[in-house]
């Protein structure tokens, strides 16, 4: 296992060097630069010459994107144009305040779906089943901004009974429990949008996943042998359905920190995903760049960590 996992590490470097060249070609394609957003509107051409110069904007694409290679290397991702400071000082705050938000959302939607996925399995065509079936088209087929405007309509705005928008209340500047506890009120919205559309997803894959497997003829083997039913589906059928579970499982531990983008812009949330539209909106090239590059990462060790689950929940595969 330890030298499977060293070797797939190595071969994320050319994957991530050929990642970093697509996304900084495309970045470098896309119309305007960071000076619109860097200078004063009625700047002189000399000044804006000046600061083109001082960005390295100049240059020619390749000598950009090595000498960007070269300090990323270094841990070194540049000056953010949008906030005036490294980067790597700007980022970390954000991914912090993206992660309180979903592994909140990921915890509840795991505990709650997987057992009513395992339920809609074992009780086929039943009304419990097709209720959550509709719940579940309904939740993958609506877009989380509108489901989110509409929570903010009618619980923020027209209820007043939780903030519209934000972290934490302007002004308020409370510590301790009163601060945890307003958090936890700006929390409540964004947490049922996600967790909704995490459920919807996740009772289906469960569902279709344990049906697979339920009809096998080593399940009936089990019945047969007077083995009761929740021994049958809890410890035979279930951790044979855990395959596509686990995959789920992998690329959700990369979005824990990698945020939603829309979703947080809607709500205003200060985490990484609404810093990457703030990036977008302002050309902020070493943003945009850090960013990109950073779910690139999580998605690989996703990957990397749903293949190291299919190998610890199914002895049949071997990770060699």
């Amino acid at each position: 296992m330890f030298k499977y996992i060293v070797r797939r590490i190595l071969n994320l470097i050319p994957v991530l060097l050929i990642i970093s060249i697509l996304i900084f070609g495309i970045i470098k394609m896309a119309p305007g630069d960071p000076l619109s957003t860097r200078l004063d509107p009625t700047s002189t051409a000399e000044q804006r010459a000046a600061e083109r110069e001082k960005l390295g904007l100049n240059d020619p694409v390749p000598v950009q994107y090595w000498k960007w290679l070269t300090k990323s290397i270094r841990g070194d991702f540049g000056e953010s144009t949008m906030y005036r400071k490294p980067v790597k000082d700007v980022v970390p705050g954000f991914i912090w305040n993206t992660f309180l938000l979903n592994v909140v959302v990921y915890i509840i939607a795991f505990l709650i779906s997987i057992p009513i996925g395992i339920i809609c399995a074992v009780k086929q065509y039943s009304k419990t089943d097709n209720f959550w079936t509709v719940f579940s088209i309904i939740g993958i087929s609506m877009p989380s901004f509108f489901f989110g405007l509409l929570l903010i309509y009618f619980f923020a705005v027209k209820l007043n009974w939780f903030p519209i928008n934000g972290m934490v209340t302007p002004g308020k500047n409370a510590i301790g429990w009163a601060r945890v506890t307003d958090i936890l009120r700006h929390m409540v919205l964004p947490a049922i949008v996600l967790t909704i559309g995490s459920m919807a997803s996740l009772v289906r894959y469960t569902r279709t996943s344990m049906l697979e497997v339920i009809n096998q003829d080593y399940i009936r083997t089990a019945r047969a042998k007077g083995l009761s039913e929740k021994v049958v589906i809890y410890k035979h059928a279930f951790r044979n359905a855990l395959i596509p579970i686990v995959t789920i499982i992998g690329f959700t531990i990369p979005s824990l920190f990698s945020g939603a983008v829309i979703l947080e812009t809607v709500f205003v949330w200060p985490g990484i995903g609404n810093v990457m539209m703030e990036s977008i909106t302002a050309r902020d090239y070493n943003m945009m760049m850090a960013l990109n590059m950073f779910f690139a990462l999580l998605t690989l060790l996703g990957n990397l960590l749903a293949d190291i689950g299919y190998a610890l929940v199914d002895p049949r595969i071997k990770v060699d």
